[in-house]
């Protein structure tokens, strides 16, 4: 298996594992919903989609990033259109991806103002795992 077809059956198992995800949370009874751990998921499901963004943005997918990477206190609703609406934009880019773009090097800003030069490759992998983690939370 190449590389690149390793990234697109990643990124359909991440795919997956999201919907599963929001799954679980919409099956929650109405009283759990007013909970931290409710919120915070969700939370973090918006943070995991406008991430996402942010790098279909510095990648020169799109041309506009995310406001900010933490919304304010989105809903399940919004946090899931958010989601597939990333989703939507990776499929494309990753149906496009051949090992000459996952080679090609490109500089960005950090949030914070700091310049950096890295791999689409790296960044590839640094997602999934971003992603895991998150949904470990």
């Amino acid at each position: 298996m190449s590389s690149v077809d390793r990234y697109r059956r990643w990124f359909e198992y991440e795919k997956d594992s999201h919907a599963k995800v929001l799954e679980s949370l919409e099956r929650l009874p109405t009283e759990a919903r007013d909970k931290p751990e409710y919120r915070k998921a969700v939370e973090l499901v918006s943070h995991l989609a406008a991430a996402r963004r942010l790098w279909m943005y510095r990648l020169g997918v799109v041309e506009k990033g995310p406001s900010s990477l933490f919304g304010e206190s989105p809903t399940l609703e919004e946090a899931a259109a958010q989601l597939r609406e990333v989703h939507e934009l990776w499929d494309g880019y990753f149906r496009k991806l051949d090992k000459q773009e996952l080679d090609r090097e490109f500089e960005y800003q950090s949030l914070e103002g700091a310049h950096y030069r890295n791999r689409v490759e790296d960044i590839v992998s640094q997602l999934f795992g971003h992603s895991l983690y998150h949904r470990g939370q």
